[in-house]
């Protein structure tokens, strides 16, 4: 398959956007836009998500075992262009965008139209994403 036509036919591939938060060790808080995501399993409710293996949001989901996944809608491109790039925190906001911890300790976006509390089982790394299962 020429390049060309392998780019075309992946972009092609619905995405949504999503924002992963994580907390490890009390305040190392990381969050950041993904969008390979989908779910992988109806009993137990798995899902699984395409991390960038060198992000400091991979490191603290592989340190903590648990993360949120933030669900946005439409018309929040600017929360997902917010978390691109590393983030500032304080203990009401991370990026700018108030929130509050889930029941895993990760932060829950206030802006988010739905959230899920996750708990990694199991990472499989290859290339320049893991990919990260884990139980909702």
């Amino acid at each position: 398959m020429d390049e060309s036509a392998k780019k075309t036919a992946l972009r092609a591939i619905p995405y949504g956007i999503y924002v992963l938060t994580a907390r490890a060790d009390g305040d190392r808080l990381a969050a950041a836009t993904v969008n390979w995501v989908t779910q992988c399993s109806f009993k137990p409710p798995l899902i699984a998500v395409g991390v960038k293996a060198d992000s400091f949001a991979h490191g603290v989901v592989e340190e903590s075992g648990s993360f949120v996944l933030n669900v946005l809608g439409k018309g929040q491109n600017d929360v997902a262009f917010a978390f691109f790039k590393s983030v500032e925190h304080d203990a009401a906001t991370i990026g700018g965008y108030a929130y509050h911890p889930g029941t895993t300790g990760a932060p829950v976006l206030a802006d988010a139209i739905a959230h899920v509390d996750c708990r990694v089982t199991e990472i499989v790394r290859g290339g320049d994403h893991s990919l990260v299962v884990a139980e909702v």
